[in-house]
């Protein structure tokens, strides 16, 4: 009996090798079509993302071209001969030597000499900050006696 039952399940065909193929190829397309679409779908954002960054590229260079524009007329309105004109337009001139008044610092090195710069201030400047004098042991102190107030208070 076992021999029989033996060669009735494996005679049995469920399906037949033609059938097998079919599907087979069926679900091999349809993997293969799911695949293409999403690298199709991949390509096109990747895509797009690409032409994005390629119009904000250049608008980058468009407006590093106007900046560089605005620079160079701002440096033309600076230049003295536009400037000279621009004082004599809103009222100013030049001062003649009669107009002009010298004034002599005492202490003041023309040379440029940095040591004596401390003449100029009238008397030094004390320092601001407070001497400090606080030690690990006080302070260990201090935070020892809080808490035996705390403590004392707590149980009134």
């Amino acid at each position: 009996m076992s021999q029989t039952w033996f060669q009735h399940t494996f005679s049995r065909k469920r399906f037949q090798t033609r059938n097998q193929a079919t599907a087979m190829a069926i679900l091999g397309i349809a993997v293969l079509l799911i695949l293409g679409s999403l690298y199709l779908s991949q390509v096109a954002s990747f895509a797009i993302t690409n032409r994005e960054i390629e119009d904000l590229i250049s608008r980058r260079d468009q407006l590093k071209r106007q900046n560089e524009q605005l620079i160079g007329e701002i440096a033309s309105y600076r230049t003295v001969p536009r400037l000279f004109a621009r004082a004599v337009e809103i009222g100013f001139r030049p001062a003649t030597n009669s107009e002009i008044d010298y004034l002599l610092i005492e202490g003041y090195d023309s040379k440029g000499s940095k040591a004596r710069a401390d003449a100029f201030s009238p008397e030094p400047l004390e320092a601001a900050a407070p001497i400090y004098e606080e030690t690990f042991s006080g302070w260990l102190e201090q935070q020892f006696t809080l808490l035996t107030e705390q403590l004392e208070s707590f149980g009134k």
